[in-house]
């Protein structure tokens, strides 16, 4: 079996030429021999005429240029079509006429330019041999004509047929490997926006307020030491990410945050100023898989976005583990300021309501009756 696949292999990987030329072989060799007499392909029904060196030639010209149907359709098509107006015309009846059907099917898939003027003229040439023909005493009759011709003219339609169903499946893979390169340019964008926005934001967020405790070192310090973290820990998210988008990485992908980056997520917020209220229900499960991921990012752009339209206010975390989904709420007062952070380009609620569609989850992001703003999401484990 092995060995066999390897010659498979090996014939599929020679030139087009050298693969299409068995054929041309095998019609020349069946035309030579005695026992396929009668099976030939011709029209007209006249009397055969005894084979001579021009019979010889008109064989050869009707087959071998099989060998050259795919990469020179129209070559092989006008010189086959030759030899067999030839040989009918000089009564011989040769099975390498079948020849012809073959040269028109492979022009009808392959052939690009001049398709419909290369129709009209083998029609035209196919209505003088027929007159010839009769002239030269055929009894095939108009009927009989008309009946080959319309064979031909299958043999052709056969060809278009499978020329445009190859282009459609072309159409097909190029729309597949454009969405596809959409997707994932989609999936990166927002990777890149879950990862670095939330450390950058609270980064902003720190620096600014770093203004005012000049007269406060202690304070002053300290806001300087969780700038530099965040910016470190964005550093290194962003490293990950990097690694598992690396075409050669041999990773399994995205980790799903544990409890323990859930509370460094709500204390690193706190730190930037936002007084958060955490709860957290149930038991995650172990190990997590994307509703723990999924939940993690909710939780992380609400608390985002929190920093940055609502600095300040009082919000609200509450994440719940049921046995079938996970469901998560962030609210806040909507009482602060706005902060000094980058402006939201509302990428990130956005895609959180894909990944969770994606899911089969809900979601809703809207402002409160009393003011604020509450995020709901509800995430199917399964």
């Amino acid at each position: 079996m092995i060995a066999l696949r390897k010659v498979r292999d090996a014939w599929r990987r020679c030139d087009v030429t050298v693969r299409d030329l068995p054929l041309a072989l095998l019609l020349a060799v069946t035309s030579l021999l005695p026992a396929f007499d009668g099976y030939e392909t011709q029209v007209g029904d006249l009397p055969p005429r005894p084979l001579d060196a021009l019979a010889y030639g008109v064989l050869a010209l009707e087959c071998f240029p099989l060998a050259v149907r795919r990469r020179w359709p129209a070559v092989c098509l006008y010189l086959v079509s030759f030899a067999f107006i030839v040989a009918e015309l000089r009564r011989y009846h040769l099975v390498a006429g079948t020849a012809l059907p073959f040269a028109l099917m492979s022009a009808g898939a392959h052939l690009e330019r001049r398709r419909r003027l290369t129709v009209i003229g083998l029609s035209a040439a196919y209505a003088l041999m027929a007159v010839a023909l009769d002239r030269l005493g055929s009894t095939e009759g108009p009927a009989g004509f008309v009946m080959f011709y319309l064979a031909l003219a299958g043999m052709w339609g056969a060809g278009a047929w499978w020329r445009s169903a190859r282009l459609a499946e072309a159409e097909r893979r190029r729309r597949v490997a454009e969405a596809t390169r959409a997707a994932e340019r989609a999936r990166i964008a927002r990777e890149l926006h879950d990862v670095v926005s939330h450390h950058v934001t609270a980064m902003v967020v720190q620096a600014e307020a770093a203004r005012y405790l000049t007269a406060a070192p202690d304070r002053f310090d300290e806001t300087l030491r969780s700038v530099t973290d965040a910016g470190r820990r964005a550093i290194t998210d962003l490293r990950h990410l990097l690694d598992v988008l690396n075409p050669d990485h041999q990773g399994t992908g995205a980790k799903a945050p544990s409890v323990e980056d859930l509370h460094e997520l709500v204390e690193q917020t706190r730190r930037a100023g936002q007084p958060v209220e955490f709860a957290l229900e149930g038991t995650p499960a172990q190990p997590g898989g994307n509703a723990e991921l999924v939940a993690f990012r909710v939780v992380q752009e609400a608390l985002t976005n929190a920093l940055k339209y609502a600095h300040g206010s009082r919000t609200a975390v509450g994440v719940r583990h049921g046995e079938k989904e996970i469901t998560v709420e962030v609210s806040t007062d909507g009482t602060g300021s706005r902060a000094a952070s980058p402006g939201g380009s509302g990428r990130g609620l956005a895609g959180l309501r894909e990944r969770i569609d994606a899911l089969g989850g809900d979601f809703t992001a809207a402002p409160r009756p009393d003011g604020g703003f509450v995020v709901h999401a509800r995430i199917p484990r399964d």
